[in-house]
């Protein structure tokens, strides 16, 4: 096996873009705000949400004492609202499971609504400093590139764990520092789209390299166009909500100039099943 940690560890200590959670002292409830809002959101889209979140609840036990109505409020324009309940519901099972303190133990991470594999690894490695292995997208494509030599990976399976933790550093400080590594490497140098190898610190290590670029087809599924979906639908009747005095508006006003008020509708059925949105005496309203 490649040791990819030592000039990865290096290139990221000089190199790693300063983000909020990743600095000394945020916390472990700031890092667990930060792994939700980070979902399939932009790193820029999340900074000014984050601080603004927690400026306005700056432990668990602040978010459990607020109606739900506030957390998907407070979203605002993230995507994936859901999030937003999920978030004020494991801080709510944070308080009367572990006295208002995010835990530590990954099995305990896993209990809590909305954590899965990749966020309770995180927190119990970004915030406590525990050696697991962590892995997102950006890092399988890291180790199909470089280990596996593909150009990118294949579907997400419980054996990437496997094979992150055959690269870690046996130290606990060194293995944080190489999940952090692997993953900025993803997102700013071995990109999906345009990797800059020429700036890549393992290149000298990297199989897709040695064998020549082999598989370098764009085989990776299109996202659904965002404009006139039901997911935008969804969006304007949210914000209307979130909008409207109380978070509460009649029905019929309710995103009342969408082009397509049967699609309208659909949306409105959707986020009330979601418990995104609530209807009683022809009002809808966000989540009490």
């Amino acid at each position: 096996m490649p040791d990819l940690a030592t000039p990865l560890n290096a290139w990221y200590r000089s190199t790693a873009r300063d983000l909020p959670w990743r600095r000394p002292g945020f916390g472990a409830w700031g890092t667990l705000v930060s792994e939700f809002m980070l979902q399939q959101t932009p790193v820029n889209r999340v900074v000014p949400h984050l601080e603004a979140w927690l400026e306005r609840w700056p432990t668990p036990a602040a978010l459990a004492d607020a109606p739900p109505a506030a957390a998907v409020a407070q979203w605002a324009n993230l995507g994936y609202p859901r999030r937003a309940l999920w978030l004020h519901r494991a801080a709510i099972e944070i308080c009367d499971r572990h006295g208002g303190v995010v835990p530590r133990e990954v099995d305990a991470l896993l209990a809590l609504t909305g954590i899965g594999d990749y966020t309770a690894r995180a927190v119990a490695v970004f915030a406590y400093g525990d050696r697991h292995p962590v892995v997102d997208t950006n890092t399988r494509r890291v180790i199909a590139r470089a280990v596996d030599a593909r150009s990118q990976p294949g579907p997400a399976a419980k054996g990437d764990l496997a094979a992150m933790e055959a690269l870690l550093p046996r130290a606990d400080a060194e293995a944080a520092t190489f999940n952090a590594a692997a993953m900025e490497l993803g997102a700013t140098v071995c990109t999906a789209r345009s990797p800059r190898c020429d700036s890549c610190p393992i290149a000298h290590a990297c199989a897709w390299r040695a064998a020549g670029y082999p598989d370098t087809g764009d085989s990776r599924r299109r996202q659904a166009r965002y404009e006139g979906s039901d997911r935008q639908a969804r969006g304007a009747v949210l914000k209307a909500l979130r909008e409207g005095a109380g978070h509460e508006l009649p029905a019929k006003l309710v995103a009342a100039d969408w082009a397509d008020p049967r699609q309208r509708d659909r949306a409105v059925d959707s986020l009330i099943v979601d418990g995104l949105v609530e209807a009683t005496d022809g009002m809808l309203r966000l989540p009490r």
